[in-house]
This record gives structure tokens, sequence and C-alpha cells, in this order.
């Protein structure tokens, strides 16, 4: 697909808006403005000069997708209207960007099925590759960061046992990684890639990880690099929660944590070491960062994950020690992060930070790359293209509450297991599909593909229905970032409820019914649901989730899925909240 001048010409005004510098390319063709979107001189170069490249959350996707923003991102108490909680309009006007225009298409969900049709898709490793080539040929001694949530997230991850990822890591050129997903392929997985694979190319940073038992540091905290003559430490840090939010017997000797009292001591080592500069490669979610980087001194950039917040913009939070810039790259693919800073005398004397979107469409796929992401799908591309059904409707995940993919995920486990009411995790990651797209196999495992996927049916009364619901709320809208312990909220199929993200903990569930009747504290329901964390759960067996939806969508009628009527929770309180389109 190829833009046309006047569509560029708002890709410009859009970009001009967000500080991009484009207007040169105003009177040029559509080639050339397809150039100039990603022409992004730096401050400098040379002596004293650093540029730092940030990638996160890409959940394996190794080939170009559409990502549907949410439209629900709510904030509460302080972090109510601030970044990240903004969503459409609201996101528009706080960050400059012209409504209408790829950049707009990029960062919300507005119009999506129109936009996406009309721009393309996003992503991709081939053409992430051409642009991370093109920014440091401009930018000589610039490093390539990934933020985690690499290695999980579609078939041929699984498949290979995290290889393709790794292989495909190898060849982008990333330089400093940190974890989270990566840690549910075991320890042992993780510890040979980093030891082998990544062995004086990819250094694996975590400062809050340490062994159980003794307290001994797993990984290192940080590395050193020296940029143009300034040293720079790039300190890890993994996601805290992951024993919490992914199974703990994954992880079983290994302690992990926010630990920011080890966090200062980090900084402050790297910094008696003779640091100018210190990043902090980050995976705890943006309002964590945003905390942490109130409280600890030092830090001057957070580059952020986990929370998939395509943020175009980056946050100065003052703290004691002066301020630092806090920044999230979004997830799948779909961004680029690039943060050039200039020192002098030891000191930050300029800086810039700009969110690129990554169109395939406009950018050439890079052919060592494209070979590769070729060789590694080639033993699978059978398997992977096989349509199971076609989509009527938009297919999407992402969002507080629930999405269109996680009501088929629903709909299908309580049919299929005859079950009255079904729980799926409020999982961020997952593809989107356009309306008239194929299911295939590929694209139902982007929403699907973990190493814990047993499908599960359970016997649950009234009121332990209720209590999950609460402490599931409670862990996303927790005033406190500190106790936000990852994902949206569990995505609920068969029974509806009301909630208030605002109110206290254990009260802000209510009005729970199935049908039209209202749920009985006492009396049980059959509950069907997957990616059980317990260990129990794994010795007891059971099918993958993926057999239970690809048998669903096998008994379709025509072969078509309908557009899925998305069962949302009556919202309380919530009137005017800028993450709430």
């Amino acid at each position: 697909m190829s833009l046309s001048k006047r569509e560029f010409l708002q890709v410009l005004a859009a970009a001009g808006a967000a500080g991009m510098g484009l207007a040169r390319y105003a009177d040029a063709d559509a080639a050339a403005a397809e150039a100039g979107l990603y022409d992004l001189p730096p401050l400098g170069r040379g002596a004293g000069h650093v540029s730092l490249l940030h990638m996160t959350d890409c959940h394996a996707q190794l080939k170009p997708i559409h990502f549907r923003e949410p439209s629900v991102n709510i904030g509460v108490g302080t972090m109510r209207g601030e970044w990240p909680h903004l969503v459409g309009e609201q996101l528009l006007r706080r960050a400059g960007i012209a409504p209408g225009t790829p950049m707009a298409h990029a960062c919300t969900f507005l119009d999506f099925d129109a936009a996406a049709r009309r721009y393309g898709k996003v992503g991709g490793f081939a053409h992430l590759t051409t642009l991370v080539k093109r920014l440091k040929a401009s930018r000589p001694g610039a490093i390539l960061l990934d933020g985690g949530d690499t290695w999980q997230g579609s078939a041929t991850s699984l498949w290979t046992n995290a290889q393709d990822m790794v292989d495909a890591a190898l060849l982008l050129g990333v330089e400093v990684m940190t974890g989270h997903w990566e840690f549910t392929y075991g320890m042992d997985r993780v510890k040979q890639i980093v030891e082998k694979d990544f062995k004086g190319r990819i250094d694996f940073v975590a400062q809050n990880i340490s062994t159980a038992d003794f307290g001994d540091p797993v990984f290192a905290a940080y590395t050193m690099r020296e940029i143009n003559g300034v040293p720079v430490a790039i300190i890890g840090q993994a996601f805290p929660y992951t024993p919490i939010a992914n199974p703990r017997y994954m992880v079983a000797d290994w302690s992990f944590g926010i630990q920011e009292e080890n966090m200062q001591r980090t900084v402050d080592a790297a910094r008696a070491k003779g640091a100018q500069l210190v990043v902090l490669l980050s995976h705890n979610g943006m309002d964590v960062d945003l905390k942490l980087a109130s409280r600890v001194r030092g830090i001057d950039a957070i580059f952020g994950g986990h929370t998939h917040d395509g943020v175009p913009l980056a946050a100065p939070v003052a703290n004691p020690g002066g301020k630092t810039l806090v920044t999230n790259a979004g997830s799948n693919g779909k961004f680029l992060g690039v943060m050039d800073v200039e020192l002098r005398a030891g000191r930050i004397a300029n800086w810039r930070y700009r969110l690129l979107p990554v169109f395939s469409n406009m950018l050439q796929p890079d052919a060592e790359m494209d070979a590769l992401i070729t060789k590694v799908r080639a033993p699978h591309e059978a398997k992977l293209g096989q349509t199971l059904a076609v989509s009527d409707g938009l297919l999407y995940r992402r969002g507080n509450f629930n999405g269109s993919w996680d009501q088929l995920l629903c709909d299908a486990l309580m049919d299929v297991q005859a079950a009255q009411i079904a729980f799926s995790p409020g999982f961020r990651w997952g593809t989107s599909l356009l309306p008239g797209d194929a299911i295939t196999r590929e694209l139902m495992m982007d929403q699907l593909a973990i190493t814990y996927p047993t499908a599960t049916v359970t016997e649950m009364t009234g009121e332990t229905i209720k209590t999950i619901l609460e402490d599931v709320a409670d862990n996303l809208f927790n005033p406190d970032p500190y106790y936000q312990q990852g994902g949206d909220m569990v995505r609920v199929g068969g029974l509806r409820y009301a909630i208030e993200p605002a109110a206290g903990m254990g009260s802000r569930i209510s009005d729970l019914r199935l049908g039209d009747r209202p749920l009985e504290a006492g009396k049980r329901y059959k509950v069907a649901g997957w990616a059980p964390v317990a260990e129990e759960a794994r010795q007891a067996g059971g099918k993958p989730v993926w057999e239970l939806v690809e048998a669903w969508l096998a008994a379709r009628p025509d072969g078509r899925v309908a557009a899925r009527q998305i069962n949302t929770p009556k919202l309380i309180g919530v009137e005017g909240n800028p993450g709430l389109a």
C-alpha cells in the first residue's frame, strides 16, 4: 500500500505537532515524504552525544500485525488524567497530535477499522531492523535496548522454545535486555539463553532478581557502556511480580520485587564507578516507573515496558536528586523509542525523545532479517496459515475490562465445557483482526501461546467469584502503583457485574448477575477458565486451551464467527475520566 501526497501531508502535520521536525518535506512527493517520516537528525555527533533506542513488549511478533490501542485505560487517585491513562481524543490533545493522521492511528483506537485498512500493518522485525539500522547510521555508538516480553506471544516462539526470537534479537542488534514473560520458559531455559546464546553479545540485566535461599544476584544488576566518551550505566528491572502474575514453580529458586532500596544502591554504585548517564531499562509498568522515579535519586531516564503504553513523549518526574524522564514504548513492535542526549562537563545539557511508529508500508524490509524470519517459519507455515474460521467483527484484546477476542474465548470455553461462567486472564498481548479477516491458527495462537495453557472447569461459590473479581480489581486500580501486580481486569463471560474503580479494597464489585438473577453467595457455579498458575493444575493435566477454541471455531455455521457482543461491566464513578472514551 502506498499513501497519497495528501495523506502524507497529514503525517507531516501530526509529526510537526509532536516535534518531529518534518516541515521541510511538506512539498515533497509521497516517496520523499515516506523517507522524511523517519529522517530524524540527532542532536549532534561525537564526544558527549548519546543515543539510546528502545523497543519493548513485542510479544514474539516477527511479522507485521494490526494492534488496536485501548479505549479504556482508567487512572484513579493521583493517576487520573495523567500519562499513561489517556485514550482517544484526550491522548491526541495532550500530545499535540492531529486527528485522522497515521500517528493518531498508531497511538489510539479511533476509527481503527478504517484507519488500519488505510495505513496498513505495523511492526515486523524486518521493517524494525531497517529503522534501527537507519537510526544507528546517523547516530554512531547508539545502542538498542529491549525491555522484555520478547520471547512469548506467538506460536513459533512457543514451538521453538523461544529460539526464533533469540536469533531475531541477535540479528536485530539488541545489546541490553531485561525480562518478564521470558521467565515462563523456566529458569534453566532462561539461563541457557543468557549464558550461551547471549554471551558476549547481549547483556541481560535485572537488579531485582536474587536467589531465594541466600539472596545472591542471579543476573548482573547493570552494565556500563562508553558511548562517544560518555560512561553510561544501564540498570535492569525485571517484572517485580513475576511469581504472582505467572506460575511460581517456573521461577521457584528466584526472588523478585521492586527492590527500591537496592535500586538506589545500584544507582549510587554506578555513579561511583564514573557513570555520567544512568538509565533504567524497566519492566515495571508505567505507573510503577513514575512512582519509582519520584523516590530514587540519580536515574536520568527510564525506558519502561509491561503495560504496553505507547506514550509519545517523555514525562519528567521530580525527585530529591533532580528529575527523571519516564518513557514507555508500546508493544507488538509498533514503536521504537529514540532518546538523544547531549552532555557537557558530565551533565545533561540537552535531550530529545521521539516515539516512532513502525509502519510496515513505509519501511522496506531488511533482506537479512526477512530471510531469517522465512527460515524459522518455514517448518510451520502450513500449520500457521490454516484458516479456522472467518470473523465478521473486529477482534481485539487490549483494554481494562474486555475485548472482542477475549469475549470469543469466553464464549468458546463456556460452549465447549458447558459452563455457566468463564474467566479469561487480563493479558495485554494479542494481535487484532479486522472484520472479514480469516482467523488462522497463527492468529488464534497469538492470543493463547503460553507455556501453561491448560483449560479448566471449576465449581465456585458466588462468594468466591466476587472475591476473585475484587482481588483483580484491587490489583488493577489500587491507588498505590507499587501494589499493581500486572494485567488488566479478568475477562468475564456469562456473568454481569458493576465496578467502581475508585472505591476501596473489597468494595469495588457489586450487582453480580447470571442472566436476570443475582448471583447467590452460597450457591455453586460451573466456571471455565485457562492459564492456571497453581502447580496443582499442571499436575492434574488437562487439554491446552487452543484445542478447545479450535474445536469451537470448527463448529461455526458456514465457517464464520459472528461479531461478539462484548460483556462489559457497568462502570460507576468514572464520568469524565480521560482514560475512558
